[in-house]
């Protein structure tokens, strides 16, 4: 049915012309929400391997899993996204906080985050947050309550998932720095006692920052959160119909598999990159 005869039919059962009005614009609004912005910018975690990463410091182009992913929604979106590095992590949350970029390619759901970016569900993958210790410095670590009476360090607006998130701001002693290269070093060189971060990104940069030898995963794991694709609430690209469609694609690349043959496909391309 057209809106044309929506109107007509609107009219003719006296419905009234404030409802008609609010019909017509309805109408006009689905219409050119998709396809009024003709590409999207995104961002994320440039040093998260095998998610995203960087093949030199001066690049701006982004690879990995989440890189796969992208390109793929884009393409059944029909909406190329521009997928960019534009800084460290806590720049990248300012930019898509501030509207400049559009998508966040990948973050854990928290209460701050909430704040300024739609998030698309379902996650899309999954990613798992442990403690990093320097080798032969024991201590005992059975429980997050053993990290009370140490010293940690994460990258600055790392987030693990919101309950410990919660933890660590109400009982943790965490510094934070700009890059997970210098968090590795400060647990090297006996600075701080533990890094937080997670698994798989921190199994590659111990692996490219040739750190094998003095850094170690400390099982349990702290946390298993979902990453997410997300929309600045201030992107002029940011529409129900956008997020409706997002979230479909999503869910059907989840469903076919996508998904996991996405970070299969990182995890072999950071290989080869991190053997070079």
């Amino acid at each position: 049915m057209t809106v044309l005869k929506l109107a007509k039919l609107v009219i003719n059962n006296k419905l009234g012309s404030t409802l008609l009005g609010l019909l017509v614009c309805s109408f006009s609004w689905a219409d050119g929400e998709i396809t009024s912005c003709k590409s999207l910018s995104a961002t994320g975690n440039s040093e998260y391997p095998p998610y995203l990463w960087r093949e030199s410091q001066d690049s701006k182009v982004l690879f990995g899993a989440n890189r796969i992913v992208m390109d793929e929604i884009g393409r059944r979106l029909g909406i190329p996204i521009e997928l960019q590095h534009t800084g460290p992590w806590s720049r990248a949350q300012v930019e898509v906080k501030a509207g400049r970029i559009d998508l966040m390619a990948g973050a854990f759901y928290t209460i701050p985050r909430i704040q300024y970016m739609d998030y698309v569900y379902p996650a899309f993958l999954n990613t798992t947050s442990v403690v990093w210790g320097k080798k032969g410095r024991d201590f005992v670590f059975k429980s997050r309550d053993d990290l009370i009476p140490l010293r940690g360090v994460t990258v600055i607006n790392n987030s693990f998932g919101q309950d410990f998130d919660n933890f660590a701001k109400e009982k943790l002693n965490i510094y934070t720095v700009a890059s997970l290269e210098h968090a590795f070093k400060m647990v090297s060189f006996g600075r701080v006692d533990y890094a937080l971060y997670e698994r798989n990104p921190g199994l590659a940069y111990v692996k490219l920052l040739k750190v094998a030898d003095t850094v170690e995963v400390r099982e349990p794991a702290i946390s298993s959160e979902g990453l997410y694709l997300g929309i600045s609430h201030k992107s002029k690209c940011n529409t129900g119909a956008l997020r409706g469609q997002l979230a479909k694609i999503v869910q059907e690349m989840i469903a076919e598999g996508f998904m996991q043959k996405a970070l299969d496909q990182g995890l072999e391309d950071w290989d080869k990159f991190g053997g070079k």
